[in-house]
């Protein structure tokens, strides 16, 4: 009996001793959003910074996040990894952006519509092959990974195979990503055509093979109203009726161009906005990438259905489009979130998305702060998604997807760093001159899944 006894109270020990290992406390400086500076009375009101703070993670969820003196009690009970005076924030998350385009930033020379004549379908074809869709997953996911990005809604190509390779990867490495394959039944070469009917058919079966499994998330994806008929625009409303809590994702007013497309193509359409509306893809969760030249009754219509606009300003720039009215969505309440909008975009990274963004508020005389930037790079983006209930703060229960930051990721950035004197002024230094090299750690669920001087995939094919 008491042999009995004593085994009992040693597995009990066992047992106590793994569940309190589990626990990892992160200590650093810890910044995370708890609403948007911009629409704030005093922008601290908006955001938690503890100097010497702790996050604490438990099975891939947050536990509690403070000043880690505050903390002592729960630190003790944690594996402790200290990051010293490196930054933890959440997880970047990336509202727009084509995997299938990695491989072609930085072509040259075209607006738009051309350049998706001579770069971008060329590229989209090879996606048929499986072996290499998987290959471009692997380059795509660490890209986002090393550039401290957690979470993203992705483009994939026409081929359903294209869907299945990153959808494999992403849940392998148990990220929350959202993404579909094309729906394109005209105005593109016949080797990348879908049909009305093919599209829905291939769509249905990869929402009930992919979405809600894991960390994964499905998303209705009509390239553009120019490519699809009025039958594959019917199918798509379909869908989302069917399985309305499917993401709907496409493009909408880029480039000046193409507005005047849509109304040779839709001429009973008052207006872009409205195809999509008329064919019952505007909701809560539908995110138009650009929205760049909306009128008046457009913004109107995507305040009213709730739907929401992903800022592009690298590709916006590099394709020439305009310059996007955040503080006008804002006023009406549309929900913003950042793009990369990688290959027309010409970085991966959030930090370099910032800067240019930045660049385009100024050019209309009004400033993006670097509060609310890493506001739209985190909460705004988990907000604009649907998805702020999981990720994008370190509220308890939250989704334990974060990035470790050097705030010095060369010598010139350590001196510039040494020179500033406030929060704000270091972020605005980040979000000016930083880029993948301040990427010190960036972890999935609790996970680290990439740490600087990681090995590459793209070394693969050197």
């Amino acid at each position: 009996m008491f042999k009995t006894l004593q085994s009992i109270m040693l597995l009990m020990l066992m047992l106590s001793f793994t569940a309190q290992a589990q626990k990892v406390a992160y200590l650093g400086q810890v910044l995370h959003f708890t609403g948007d500076p911009s629409q704030a009375t005093n922008p601290q009101d908006a955001y938690q910074y503890f100097e010497k703070g702790a996050l604490i993670v438990d099975k891939g969820k947050v536990v509690k996040v403070g000043i880690a003196s505050e903390l002592d009690a729960l630190i003790k009970q944690s594996k402790v990894i200290d990051y010293k005076d490196k930054l933890i924030i959440p997880g970047f998350i990336d509202t727009h952006i084509h995997y299938p385009q990695t491989e072609m930033i930085a072509a040259f020379g075209e607006q738009l519509l051309d350049w998706l004549k001579k770069y971008t379908f060329p590229a989209e074809k090879q996606f048929s092959d499986k072996a290499y869709a998987k290959d471009v997953s692997d380059i795509f996911l660490h890209q986002l990974l090393s550039n401290g990005t957690t979470t993203a809604l992705v483009f994939g190509t026409v081929h359903p195979e294209s869907v299945d390779a990153l959808f494999s990867q992403a849940k392998s490495l148990d990220m929350r990503l959202i993404a579909g394959k094309v729906m394109m039944d005209r105005n593109a070469p016949d080797y990348l055509l879908d049909t009305a009917k093919s599209s829905y058919d291939e769509t249905k079966a990869l929402i009930q093979k992919w979405h809600n499994k894991d960390r994964l998330l499905y998303a209705i994806t009509p390239r553009f109203a120019p490519t699809s008929t009025p039958e594959q625009l019917t199918a798509a409303g379909q869908l989302k009726e069917e399985f309305p809590d499917t993401w709907v994702h496409t493009h909408l007013s880029e480039n000046k161009g193409e507005i005047e497309w849509v109304k040779s193509l839709f001429p009973d359409r008052k207006s872009y906005t409205d195809v999509y509306d008329f064919y019952k893809l505007t909701s809560d969760k539908s995110i138009f990438a650009h929205s760049i030249h909306l009128d008046d009754d457009e913004v109107a219509t995507l305040a009213s259905t709730g739907s929401s606009i992903a800022f592009c300003p690298t590709s916006n720039l590099f394709l020439g489009s305009g310059l996007f009215k955040l503080s006008t969505m804002k006023e009406a309440g549309v929900r913003v979130g950042l793009g990369t909008d990688v290959g027309a975009g010409t970085s991966f990274s959030m930090l370099e998305t910032l800067n240019e963004a930045y660049k385009i508020i100024q050019l209309q005389n009004q400033k993006l702060s670097a509060f609310e930037g890493f506001y739209l790079a985190t909460l705004g983006g988990a907000k604009s998604l649907s998805l702020d209930q999981y990720i994008g703060n370190f509220e308890t229960g939250k989704e334990a997807d974060f990035v470790v930051i050097d705030w010095g990721g060369t010598p010139f950035q350590a001196y510039r760093q040494s020179k500033t004197t406030s929060l704000h002024e270091k972020l605005f230094v980040l979000m000016t001159i930083g880029d993948d090299r301040n990427i010190h750690a960036t972890y999935v669920m609790g996970k680290k899944q990439f740490e600087q001087g990681m090995a590459h995939p793209a070394t693969k094919s050197l």
